[in-house]
């Protein structure tokens, strides 16, 4: 048997490398359009900032190991073209000549390329492979580049900024939406560009790059918003779009999201073609197509592919719950499954939880505190989750999503058993205290508000001290403090619901207790004076 991939990196190399642990006898052969065949994509910004220092850090498997090793005919600078599905032939360009190539299966793995909006020219940079990183990173040391502007606040955006940064640049990030990562939620967003600022980025939301032009000075750009500022370099990280040109060409059935389609066992629509890697449309956390362009996923649909291909049946990886992660200077970010924006969209009812747990006990030195963030449905489903912080963050979405991907509800991140010692988790854990505000919502044990459903109408108790409400809080809220609320329910409206507020929701729900017991209308506000400071930041609240 004679199989044919297109592409290398997680997709394509996963699958050849999978192959021969399976078939001695195929004959495997990688075109791979660039120079490198399998490389950290993923590790690129790093390169630049110069946390991996090595260029050969940066390759995971060259040519002459797979060849060496697992016996796979990589074959580099060798672009496919054309894919003659009836004849079962590639046609490939080198640098030196044209040649078709037979083969018995197909796999297509060609990944995604950077979005440009027709932005290009001298000192305008993408950041897709090994090439583009070595290319950039001469630039920026052959022209002395001081100062460089990132477009697109994305997982590539936020990560070059930081990195341009460690290389001592003065950096502007400009993103058209209205905030950046679009994973996450505004406020959880808002997290972002405020540890960007911290360190040193100017960040730009709402703002989008117009056009870029060269000029003795180096790179002037023009944004959307009318102003234009003068860079030493560009760096384009709006996003990625599936690469589908030979699959289009090749008659193949495309998703409704605009990638390659391909069936449970990663076949399209020929029977001895495959696809893997960010080209595909998966199936997303609502169950409907999408485009989730990730490196664990592509890793494992390239194992699927050789499986089936070897006569087995496995579809690992076409369902995608969106699990990510990603570093902000001394803050890490990660999120799994649908945000707000995206449960809205749908018309899904669903409720939401705040929670700020320490990321270990607090009494073992060096703890410091999560901001988490839960979307569950009303009979316990979980939707998606997010999380930020110093250490522990993506651990907690980790399980999680786990959790997601077996079925599992709020109830499951209730009981779950974790492990737990002082240096590493609490005994209960932040996974099992999200599963706790969850489950108390849904009984109706602890009603819940949330800081964007108050307004100038709304009663609001903060059970803080006055220490602590002197450092600021919610405008018009009555303060009683927790500890001395039983002895002052007569200043209390009967007739009115009361949001009870505290710090970050824990002695709200106490309060809520006391209340509701006594026959006040009471509901806690999530998230807490915490969660307030943080929309009014985000510029979220109402105004009236």
């Amino acid at each position: 048997m004679k199989v044919v991939i297109v592409g290398g990196v997680a997709g394509g190399a996963s699958c050849a490398t999978r192959l021969r642990r399976l078939d001695e006898s195929a004959e495997i052969i990688i075109f791979e359009r660039g120079a490198h065949v399998s490389y950290a994509n993923c590790g690129l910004p790093y390169f630049i900032g110069g946390e991996i220092e090595r260029e050969e850090d940066l390759t995971v498997a060259s040519p002459a190991f797979l060849r060496r090793r697992f016996n796979i005919d990589v074959r580099v600078l060798s672009e496919v073209v054309a894919v003659d599905a009836a004849a079962h032939t590639v046609t490939v360009r080198t640098p030196e000549k044209e040649y078709t190539e037979k083969y018995d299966k197909l796999v297509l793995a060609p990944g995604a390329g950077a979005k440009t909006l027709g932005l290009s020219g001298e000192g305008v940079f993408t950041l897709r492979d090994v090439r583009d990183t070595l290319e950039l990173d001469a630039f920026i040391r052959e022209n002395g580049v001081q100062s460089a502007l990132v477009a697109g606040g994305g997982f590539i955006g936020v990560e070059i900024a930081e990195n341009f940064v460690r290389r001592g640049l003065q950096v502007t990030l400009a993103e058209f939406a209205p905030q950046l990562m679009p994973p996450l939620d505004a406020e959880m967003a808002q997290l972002v560009k405020e540890e960007l600022e911290k360190g040193g980025v100017t960040v730009r939301t709402s703002t989008g790059v117009k056009s870029v032009q060269k000029t003795d000075g180096g790179v002037k750009v023009t944004l959307t918003d009318g102003s234009s500022l003068t860079t030493g370099v560009v760096v384009l990280a709006m996003g990625v779009a599936p690469e589908t040109a030979l699959a289009k060409a090749a008659g193949l059935k495309l998703t409704e999201s605009g990638g390659i389609w391909t069936d449970e066992n990663m076949r399209t629509s020929n029977a001895d073609i495959y696809a893997a890697g960010d080209a595909i449309g998966v199936i997303g956390p609502d169950g409907a197509p999408a485009l989730i362009p990730l490196a664990g996923p592509a890793n494992r649909q390239g194992r699927s592919v050789a499986d089936n291909i070897a006569g087995g049946s496995s579809s690992n990886g076409k369902k995608v719950l969106g699990a990510s992660v990603v570093k902000v200077f001394s803050l890490t970010f990660a999120s799994v499954g649908r945000n707000e924006k995206q449960l809205l969209r749908a018309g899904v009812k669903y409720k939401k939880a705040y929670c700020f747990p320490l990321t270990h006990a607090g009494y073992y030195p060096g703890a410091s505190q999560l901001t988490l963030k839960l979307l569950f449905g009303e009979n316990g489903e979980i939707f998606g989750a997010q999380a930020a912080g110093r250490e522990n963050v993506e651990k907690q979405i980790d399980v999680i999503s786990v959790l997601m991907a077996c079925g599992g509800s709020v109830h499951d991140m209730a009981r779950a058993e974790l492990c737990y010692a002082p240096p590493y988790n609490s005994a209960k854990s932040p996974v099992n205290m999200l599963g706790f505000i969850a489950e108390n919502i849904l009984s109706g044990l602890c009603p819940t508000v949330y800081v964007e459903d108050l307004n100038k109408e709304s009663f609001v108790l903060d059970v803080r001290t006055p220490s602590e409400c002197a450092q600021g809080g919610i405008p018009g809220a009555v303060n009683i403090p927790l500890d001395e609320l039983r002895q002052n329910l007569d200043k209390l409206p009967k007739d009115r619901r009361i949001a009870v507020s505290c710090a970050v929701g824990l002695r709200g729900y106490l309060g809520v207790r006391i209340l509701r017991q006594r026959g006040f209308d009471a509901a806690d506000l999530s998230g807490g004076y915490r969660m307030y400071a943080l929309m009014n930041r985000a510029g979220l609240l109402k105004q009236e």
